[in-house]
This record gives structure tokens, C-alpha cells and sequence, in this order.
């Protein structure tokens, strides 16, 4: 088992990077790919950079060059389910990009031409894990939020309205919203590679003086992280 990580932005990765052993930091291209253990498991633990482009080249990188079995997307996102707050955690059911429109040409909406689905599909043995990781750290007293399991909505757009919230829930039922998870999915669906989301809800998306709590939320979803490449490595 090898496990690819991939974060967004250096606050959804560096501590994965401090907590690895044996680490080795290799380049490929533009980026900075870090070889190491975490708890006993191979890992590589990469930061992508923002948006769908940038992430789908890494997970092809993580791969067919650096031979990953699993991928975990961890990061921060957009709360818009309803009751969702501010440093919950949503793990992927699925992923949708909702700023997909091919229905000129008969497609539904959110559907890549070619790929014949609309979502892809976590590895349902992963977002259970992480579901029982994270119940596990409630009843150590080690976080206090909850876990939801729910579609994540991926595009290339950075949500702050009410109104931009309001369309995308009724286009699709994402449970938070980001710029990287289903571009991922994407890729492992096309290689047959396990794979989970985790976002913590830094903020809910709502207007641009919401509360963007990033740094901790981002901490969140090291710590489930970083406990579920514990687990899978048990």
C-alpha cells in the first residue's frame, strides 16, 4: 500500500509533511513531491495548488509515476447543506463538478462527455474508516465536531453568496463546496484508484464577510487524516 495526500494549499498539507519519516522530497515538474512514512504506511504527500487543473495533473502524477494505491483529498471547503457548521467535516460520498454544462449536446448537466456518469463514486471501505476514525476522536475527547457523509461540488469558482449557494445545492444536493475533490475523483475513477475527500467546513459560503476560519478548519482535516492513514495501515 502506498497512499498518495493531496492538498490544495501549504496550511492543508505542511503538517502531514512535518509528521513523515525517512522523507525525501522529490520534483516532478512543478511539483514538490514528498516520499515518506506516516505511521509505519507509505506515503506521498503533495500540494497541488487551487482549482481542478492543477489537482487532476497531480493525482495522474501520484499514479503513474510514484505508484500510489489510495488517494486522500483533505483540505477546507464551503458549507451548504443545511445544518452543516463551521469545522465540521464532510467525507465524500461522492463528487460532482457542477460547473459542467454539455447539454447542447444532450448530456445532463454536471456530465463530462465520455466519462458516461455525473459523479464519481468514493471507496465506500474509505469514507466508512474515516467515518469510525473520526467517532473514535469524539470519544477521546480529541475533536468536537461531527462528520457527514455527502457529495462534494467541485468547480473552478470560489463560492460567497447566498444566492451562487442556493443554484448549486438545487443543481446537484452537494453537501460543501471546494475547487479540487472531483477532478481527483475523476482521475481515480479513470485508473481505478481508491479514493476519499475530507473537507473541514472553514466557512459557509455565504458572503464575503463570512467566516473563514482556514487554518483551523485545515487542521481538522489533518488530524482525520492523518488518523486514517493510521487505521488503513493496521
Amino acid at each position: 500500500m502506498k497512499i498518495g495526500i493531496i492538498g490544495a494549499m501549504s496550511v492543508e498539507v505542511e503538517a502531514l509533511k512535518n509528521c513523515m519519516t525517512d522523507a525525501k522530497k522529490r520534483v516532478c515538474g512543478h511539483l514538490e513531491v514528498f516520499e515518506g512514512k506516516i505511521y509505519g504506511t507509505d506515503c506521498a504527500v503533495v500540494q497541488c495548488g487551487v482549482g481542478k487543473v492543477n489537482a487532476g495533473v497531480c493525482a495522474e502524477i501520484l499514479i503513474i509515476k510514484y505508484n500510489v494505491t489510495h488517494i486522500i483529498n483533505s483540505g477546507v471547503g464551503g458549507g451548504l447543506q443545511k445544518g452543516l457548521n463551521v469545522m465540521d467535516i464532510v467525507v465524500s460520498t461522492d463528487a460532482v463538478q457542477y460547473d459542467v454544462d454539455a447539454t447542447g449536446f444532450g448530456y445532463a448537466l454536471c456530465e463530462i462527455p465520455g466519462m458516461g456518469t455525473v459523479s464519481y463514486k468514493a471507496d465506500e471501505s474509505l469514507v466508512q474508516l474515516a467515518e469510525a476514525v473520526y467517532a473514535d476522536g469524539l470519544k477521546n475527547g480529541e475533536v468536537s465536531h461531527r462528520i457527514v457523509a455527502g457529495r462534494i461540488g467541485t468547480a473552478d469558482i470560489f463560492v460567497n453568496s447566498r444566492e451562487k449557494k442556493a443554484e448549486i445545492t438545487a443543481l446537484c444536493g452537494a453537501a460543501c463546496c471546494e475547487m479540487e475533490g472531483a477532478a481527483i475523483a475523476q482521475i481515480c475513477t479513470l485508473n481505478k484508484i481508491p479514493f476519499v475527500i475530507i473537507r473541514c467546513i472553514s466557512d459557509l459560503a455565504e458572503d464575503t464577510d463570512q467566516v473563514y476560519e482556514e487554518a483551523a478548519a485545515a487542521k481538522e482535516s489533518i488530524y482525520l487524516t492523518e488518523n486514517l492513514v493510521k487505521r488503513m495501515g493496521k
